[in-house]
């Protein structure tokens, strides 16, 4: 319990949620989400899990992209584009990092077309970010 003597800040003012409910709320987080250290640590596996997909233009996926990434914009993303995959495929997505929503609107479409999906957090930005490897193609 903060200290009542204390004065409220933006960070105080607002009490902080009990442990049951931040429990449940990362726990929820961690089943949409991964990240770039996670995705490369899986990467380096013979077998990942997972398909990943750079959801970005055709002219950003040349210019660097995550080894092993798929080109596949979301706009192409149907049952049919999808059926080479079989149905129970974890993917993870990615754009252009925290200022695009390109991975949101692929992760939806995926889940949409009753797709596991996954995004991942810092998108192309936190793979540099890292330092991790590009490819380009």
């Amino acid at each position: 319990m903060p200290n009542a003597t204390l004065s409220a800040n933006p960070v105080t003012e607002v009490a902080a949620a009990p442990s049951e409910h931040a429990i449940a709320h990362f726990q929820r987080l961690l089943t949409l989400e991964t990240d770039c250290y996670d995705v490369h640590q899986a990467l380096g596996r013979k077998e990942p899990g997972f398909v990943l997909f750079d959801v970005r233009g055709p002219d950003a996926y040349a210019a660097g992209h995550v080894p092993q990434a798929v080109h596949f914009p979301y706009r192409r993303m149907t049952d049919a584009t999808l059926s080479v995959y079989p149905p129970d495929t974890l993917f993870v997505v990615y754009c252009a990092g925290p200022h695009c929503n390109g991975a949101d609107r692929a992760a939806l479409r995926l889940a949409e077309l009753g797709r596991r999906v996954k995004k991942m957090i810092g998108g192309i930005a936190g793979w540099k970010y890292e330092c991790y490897e590009l490819v380009r193609s």
